[in-house]
């Protein structure tokens, strides 16, 4: 059975609803990116929430989709959503220590707030809502998921992504396992050029195994090849 503290998690979140609707009614950033923002969330937000359509399932905040599905019932709409995600950023709750109680400060801030708002705005709460299907396979899914290709380029995934290494030129010659600990551990060879503490430190732990498996064959079989 799940715990009281987990059930009230959504009500919480449609009580701040409640307050800051009519302050953030109709207040939609126009500029935002929501497709940055699905790899900013997943990134960022996703070791935390869960959220269909970013494929991420923790529950050490509150459900996006629960909270917000129940927003959308009475009538909010996108940008309403997304002007309350932004608010709830920008002015979290005292920190307790607790993430399950209030959400760090800053966790994303600027034009990637604007980003991953607009992304959570036009999805959570969304009634069938689930990852994008990609071709390629079940590594290739995981990939995109995750949103590697927002930092990656991989031609095989038809991404171009520059944060990260251009995988196409780091990864040939590499053997699995040593992929693998890229992925799981980033900051223990960091690529000429690139700082650490840019690729999220855990991936270990929101990637199933089963996941990762895959992930790390698709990436050792196709980065690389010409053409993609």
């Amino acid at each position: 059975m799940r715990s009281a503290s987990k059930l009230t998690r959504p009500l919480l979140v449609l009580a701040l609803l409640g307050a800051l609707v009519v302050a953030v009614s109709g207040c939609g950033t126009t500029s935002a990116d929501p497709a940055r923002g699905r790899t900013l969330f997943v990134q960022k937000c996703g070791v935390c929430h869960t959220l269909a359509q970013a494929g991420t399932t923790a529950e050490v905040g509150p459900d996006l989709d629960a909270a917000f599905a129940a927003a959308r019932e009475i009538g909010e709409d996108s940008d309403t959503i997304e002007g309350i995600v932004e608010a709830q950023v920008e002015f979290p709750r005292p920190s307790t220590g607790d993430p399950a109680n209030s959400m760090p400060a800053d966790i994303v801030t600027g034009q990637d707030l604007n980003d991953v708002a607009a992304y959570v705005g036009e999805w959570a709460g969304v009634p069938g809502a689930a990852p994008p299907e990609v071709e390629g396979g079940p590594g290739a899914q995981v990939f995109a998921n995750n949103g590697c290709g927002g930092c990656h380029t991989l031609a095989a995934a038809g991404s171009s992504g520059v944060t990260g290494p251009d995988l196409d030129e780091v990864l040939p010659g590499q053997d699995e396992a040593k992929i693998e600990e890229d992925i799981v551990d980033p900051n223990k060879v960091i690529a000429q050029g690139y700082q650490a503490n840019v690729m999220p430190q855990n991936f270990g732990e929101t990637i199933q195994p089963e996941e990762l498996k895959a992930l790390v064959e698709y990436l050792h079989e196709e980065a690389g090849k010409e053409g993609g």
